[in-house]
């Protein structure tokens, strides 16, 4: 066994341990000399398809028409943009105020803030049931924000290596874990947290699972949240309504386990198999998910093997099956990340408009991401966490530009850990945080820059009041990507709309919650409508309003707080 430092969730296929584990197993008024929301003009609706048919391609339909009564039209005037400090361009830096506990996989709430769960895989693979969270400061900053405790899951339920999402509701929704506390157990527990009331409420598994173990899921463009069987060919779709659970995903190839799940703009699901239970030393299938007919179908093969085979150094004995992150870009296609026992792994770019794939370069070195993090700087370029072949620490970050892959500087403990163990999130600042089951969170500030994808919205009041909720519409609102990837048991996408007000006064910033988003695509430029509420505690007079979406944020109008 690996010293601890040193070990990932031993595949079943390379430690006896877990291959015995799984064996067993198997969300007013207002004068109108105020400068008013967010467009060049005010619109009332009256009711739109709650769903997109086909998104489209990423750079078209900048100015859909709207499908909903357009009322009277108000002049908007653009305001002056609220700044937000930032630290010097390009860097890392440790938050001010360390949080209590050891932190692994985090989220982000549709308020702003940010979850993280306390994990410490670096000492005997352990994870508990507690939460805390991270509350930006009276600025907007996160890496002078403040820790607090949440409430905590069931006694029984402490995952590590886990399915989890932000539903549109706004709640979020943890199932399975590969390990459960102190041991692997491929548990099928789940539970959903209410940010409102700040309580857990535990989820039963779907029918006939005896297991989820370290999952893969996604939101799908039609609002479900979709879980796989980590074991098994199983998935299912979730109702947050009453809590239960309908099969899907017939046809699959193999089984889900190390796979990860891209949702494309056309809503499809994207998956490269890994081949567990079903070993090809050269086998380089990928997948696509049609949520119409809810059955997966192999749609060719990619033109490297971006799972871990280990075919020239061992074959199947030791292979790990592990792959790295897939995510979607700015410019339409799907970077797919390798690992590789052998040597140097692979990378391939896919093309979600004509579905086709090419070779991209390989990782320098003996470098790869058997599983690991990736996330989407507004910049449109990928940061990615690499290390030295399977699980070994010496992490390497890189940024891929679409062109080619650059080494970038990482946060002070990569030296100290493998891929596996680092989890990046991006933040409404275009900011992204970085944990690696250490106290030292880090925050990455890119260089400057956008893709072109800035969101934009209409509200049917020109004045807000403080503690009541609103009705937004808007376009672009869910971004192009869900901005995050790691590989079969990390999700944490960002795919929905942030709304940051500021105090014009005294330059204080509060963040709405949003609720109810209408739809979940990436890269859609159509319609979307959501919910906001206005913070109770949110300070009154002419303030700033900003949606985000991953990072980008619209203009800033002015709007009038009561």
């Amino acid at each position: 066994m690996r010293p601890a430092a040193q070990r990932k969730k031993f595949s079943f296929h390379t430690h006896p341990m877990k291959r015995s584990l799984k064996l067993l197993a198997v969300l007013a008024s207002v004068s109108l000399s105020l400068a008013a929301v967010l467009a060049t003009s005010l619109i009332t609706f009256s009711s739109f398809a709650q769903v997109p048919g086909t998104a489209t391609n990423l750079a078209v339909n900048a100015n859909p028409v709207l499908p909903w009564a357009l009322g009277v039209r108000i002049p908007l005037v653009t305001a002056s943009p609220p700044t937000l400090q930032l630290p010097a361009q390009s860097q890392w830096t440790r938050t001010t105020n360390n949080p209590p506990v050891r932190l692994g996989t985090a989220l982000l709430l549709t308020d702003g803030t940010v979850i993280a769960h306390e994990e410490n895989d670096q000492a005997g693979n352990v994870a508990t049931n507690k939460w805390y969270k991270l509350t930006p400061d009276i600025n907007g900053s996160y890496i002078n924000g403040t820790w607090s405790q949440i409430a905590s899951m069931a006694a029984n339920y402490g995952p590590l290596f886990f399915a989890s999402a932000v539903l549109p509701d706004g709640r979020v929704i943890v199932e399975g874990g590969e390990y459960n506390q102190f041991g692997g157990s491929f548990t099928n527990l789940g539970a959903i947290y209410d940010p409102v009331a700040n309580t857990w409420t535990s989820v039963n598994p779907p029918t006939g699972w005896n297991t989820i173990g370290d999952a893969q899921s996604v939101v799908l463009s039609n609002r479900q949240f979709m879980l796989a069987n980590a074991v098994t060919v199983q998935a299912a779709l979730f109702n947050p309504l009453n809590m239960t659970w309908t099969p899907t995903g017939t046809g699959k190839f193999d089984i889900n386990d190390e796979e990860g799940w891209t949702l494309l703009p056309n809503g499809k699901v994207l998956a490269v198999d890994c081949y567990v239970q079903h070993y090809q030393s050269n086998g380089m299938n990928y997948e696509l998910y049609d949520p119409i007919s809810g059955t997966w179908s192999v749609a060719g093969t990619t033109p490297v093997q971006l799972w871990d085979s280990a075919a020239s150094c061992g074959g199947q004995g030791v292979a790990s099956f592990e792959t790295g992150p897939a995510l979607l870009l700015p410019n339409g296609t799907v970077f797919a990340t390798g690992a590789n026992r052998c040597g140097a792994a692979h990378t391939a770019i896919y093309n979600t408009n004509s579905g086709t794939w090419t070779a991209g370069p390989d990782f320098p070195g003996n470098l790869g991401i058997a599983d690991g993090p990736a996330a989407l700087e507004p910049n449109g370029k990928m940061l990615m966490m690499t290390s030295p072949l399977i699980f070994q620490a010496g992490s390497v970050f890189f940024e891929w530009d679409g062109t080619s892959l650059t080494q970038v500087g990482g946060p002070p403990n990569a030296p100290n850990v493998s891929c596996f163990q680092g989890h990046l999130l991006l933040l409404p600042t275009g900011q992204i945080m970085y944990t690696d089951y250490t106290n030292d969170v880090e925050i990455f500030t890119p260089t400057p820059g956008n893709y072109n994808w800035v969101p934009s919205a209409y509200l049917k009041s020109l004045a807000l009041i403080r503690g009541h909720t609103y009705v937004m519409i808007g376009t672009k609102l869910n971004g192009l990507s869900q901005a995050t990837a790691y590989g079969d048991d990390l999700q944490c996408a960002t795919n929905y709309p942030i709304v940051r007000l500021t105090n014009v006064a005294t330059g204080h910033v509060f963040y709405c919650r949003t609720h109810g988003h209408s739809s979940m695509a990436v890269g859609y430029t159509g319609p979307v409508k959501t919910q906001l509420d206005i913070p109770a505690n949110m300070e009154t007079g002419p303030s700033f309003f900003e949606v985000i979406a991953n990072g980008i944020p619209s203009q800033p109008f002015m709007i009038q707080v009561q």
